[in-house]
């Protein structure tokens, strides 16, 4: 009961820092939108959100039934069963925070290219399935796809949209916008305007790889520091006389509050340690 009554209390407190941290008025999207959006920014928007659940309910289910195996202990196997199941999410964010830090490291050069097209007097849609065969490799799919867009279909707006949809990148849709402004309102400064943003690209992505390689060692700790009682934890499961303490009502108190503390410790950190992340606004 007293196992209850904690859980209860940690519950309470999160919904109750959730609803005083959260703007007055704000809605949180459905999570099959965060599931698309976040296998967009990965690159793997062919994938659907269902398989991504499925992934992770199987996973979970797996472990959990393993785990019980092994220490016949069912809060342990609850526990490791919740921390399977997401990592397929982890995952998922992680080659999407590498992938955005990949496209970062090139915009400046496809700015690059996209003025040097325009100086020489080739139109935007030229300059921009060009990109295809002589742009940076990890965008070369994405202008390869636009350059199949345009030429079926002869749609400069449509296709840029898919473009934008397939990048799924702030800063590719800010270079998309600027170029869709310049091609209907007639843009005689569009080089000029390319060339400071690519010095504004390379000043931003050098000044964020500084950061980000200074707060590394802070990072990998604070993980490091949360996971640690885990891995002891699943270490433990192979003594069996030991492990089936936390089926007790004590376990389970002592469960709960590590789970609670850990959660809230990796979130502070989280949000004290993260760096400004360009949204896209222009999606």
């Amino acid at each position: 009961m007293g196992a209850v009554v904690g859980l209860a209390f940690g519950l309470g407190v999160v919904l109750l820092g959730s609803a005083l941290l959260a703007p007055a008025g704000s809605r949180r999207p459905a999570p099959t939108v965060l599931v698309v959006d976040l296998l967009a920014r990965a690159g793997m928007d062919g994938v659907r959100p269902r398989a991504v659940t499925g992934a992770a309910a199987a996973l979970g289910l797996v472990v959990a039934l393993v785990m019980q195996a092994l220490s016949r202990t069912p809060p342990i196997a609850v526990v490791f069963g919740c921390l399977a199941a997401y990592l397929p999410v982890a995952y998922l964010r992680g080659r999407a925070r590498r992938r955005q830090r990949e496209f970062a490291e090139v915009w400046p050069e496809v700015v690059d290219h996209l003025a040097s097209g325009v100086r020489a007097g080739l139109g935007l849609a030229e300059a921009l399935a060009d990109l295809a065969d002589r742009g940076p490799e990890p965008l070369r799919p994405a202008f390869a796809a636009f350059a199949l867009d345009y030429q079926t279909s002869g749609r400069l707006a449509e296709s840029l949209d898919r473009l934008k949809a397939r990048l799924a990148d702030p800063v590719g849709d800010r270079v998309v916008e600027a170029l869709r402004i310049a091609r209907e309102v007639g843009g005689g400064d569009l080089g000029r305007l390319l060339r400071n943003l690519a010095q504004f690209l390379r000043e931003d992505a050098r000044t964020r790889s500084e950061l980000e390689a200074r707060q590394a060692w802070a990072v990998n700790g604070a993980r490091l520091a949360v996971s640690a009682p885990w891995l002891v934890l699943l270490m433990l499961s192979f003594q069996s006389a030991v492990i089936r303490r936390y089926a007790s009502t004590e376990g389970l108190l002592v469960l709960g509050t590590g789970a609670v503390t850990c959660l809230g410790a990796y979130a502070l950190m989280s949000r004290i340690g993260r760096l400004p992340v360009e949204r896209r606004i222009l999606s």
